[in-house]
């Protein structure tokens, strides 16, 4: 099988790109712009390997998408490529509108030439349960959920599920949905909250957690995530949307809690307490209360269940990120860690 993955340089394409190379024989392209949260390193154990080749390529580059889907003629595309970062939505959510929904309707185009020319495919779009927008303190996401976005980021990736559907029933283009919970891993790049949380713990800086901590999201171990997505990709039935959850639910407050915990015994520092480092921020706008997602349709009808749980996954991320730190150093750039999401656009 061929297989086209767009963002797979990113955090959680670079971990189902080597889940496929290494436990399947499918030939992969990887499209990616490698934007800041990109790198290649992310791939480096897998880059030789015959079945995988690289592109790097703007999926909104209409003549650029149609030549490498025309070329390669995949059998299944599996778009992760997407501005995925609230806080960065909020200071500059043009560059979501751009790649999310005119980069997404690029491909879609793309991909409906291909089959014009004959070819059999399906278009697999990842997205996010942020779709939904946000729950109290009871209930669950479920794939009927009605859409109520509330950021700019979840607005973008609402807009490209609409479209991916649209297409679907417009021009017959095989497609399916899944809607993630929060990743979390190796190879996360360091503005999102674990990963963050893990780097200031060790530089011993403050560990910023918005508002009072009680914000609700469930989370979902990396590997996890692309044991599902290539089950979906290969077993879901066309047409349908599936959930992926940890069913690992827990606060803000809780995450960091136990992160240092952890930190304080992987990593113990002299004299050094980490939850000392806690400290509470100006909460981010329009923050979304609790997010929990209902597995059971992807459990049901695919047997997919998370094989870590949270405990077990943030011990394994924490040993990954230290003993990794030069990736970090290496991916982080100019990113200096400074707070995102306050400034309104002129």
């Amino acid at each position: 099988m061929k297989i086209l993955i767009t963002g797979g340089a990113g955090f959680i394409g670079s971990a189902l790109i080597r889940l496929l190379i290494n436990e399947t024989d499918h030939e992969i392209l990887n499209v990616d712009k490698l934007t800041y949260a990109g790198n290649l390193e992310s791939l480096k154990s897998i880059t030789n390997n015959p079945r995988y080749k690289f592109i790097c390529a703007d999926i909104c580059d209409s003549e650029a998408v149609n030549r490498f889907v025309l070329e390669f003629r995949p059998d299944k595309i599996m778009h992760l490529a997407a501005e995925s970062h609230v806080d960065r939505s909020v200071d500059a959510p043009g560059d979501f509108i751009e790649t999310n929904i005119v980069g997404t309707y690029t491909l879609l185009n793309a991909a409906r030439r291909l089959q014009d020319s004959g070819a059999d495919l399906l278009f697999h779009h990842v997205s996010t349960d942020e779709v939904f927008g946000s729950l109290g303190a009871t209930g669950l996401f479920t794939e009927t959920t009605p859409y109520s976005p509330r950021s700019p980021y979840s607005a973008s990736k609402a807009s490209s599920d609409h479209l991916v559907r649209a297409w679907g029933e417009t021009y017959g283009l095989p497609f399916v949905i899944t809607n993630c919970s929060n990743n979390y891993g190796p190879y996360q790049f360091p503005e999102k909250l674990i990963p963050l949380m893990i780097m200031n713990a060790l530089a011993k800086k403050p560990l910023p957690i918005y508002g009072n901590g009680e914000n609700v999201r469930d989370w979902l171990y990396v590997d996890d995530h692309a044991r599902a997505l290539y089950m979906v990709a290969t077993e879901g039935q066309v047409g349908e949307t599936y959930n992926i959850g940890g069913n690992s639910e827990k606060t803000n407050l809780d995450v960091v809690n136990t992160l240092c915990d952890v930190m304080n015994e992987l990593q113990p520092a002299e004299k050094f307490y980490y939850r000392k480092l806690i400290i509470h921020v100006t909460d981010r706008p329009g923050h979304d209360l609790r997010y929990a997602i209902d597995t059971s349709k992807i459990k049901r009808e695919l047997g997919w269940q998370p094989e870590e749980s949270f405990d077990t996954g943030l011990r394994k991320t924490v040993n990954w990120y230290l003993n990794n730190l030069p990736w970090c150093k290496a991916v982080a750039g100019g990113y200096g860690q400074e707070r995102l999401g306050l400034q309104p656009v002129n």
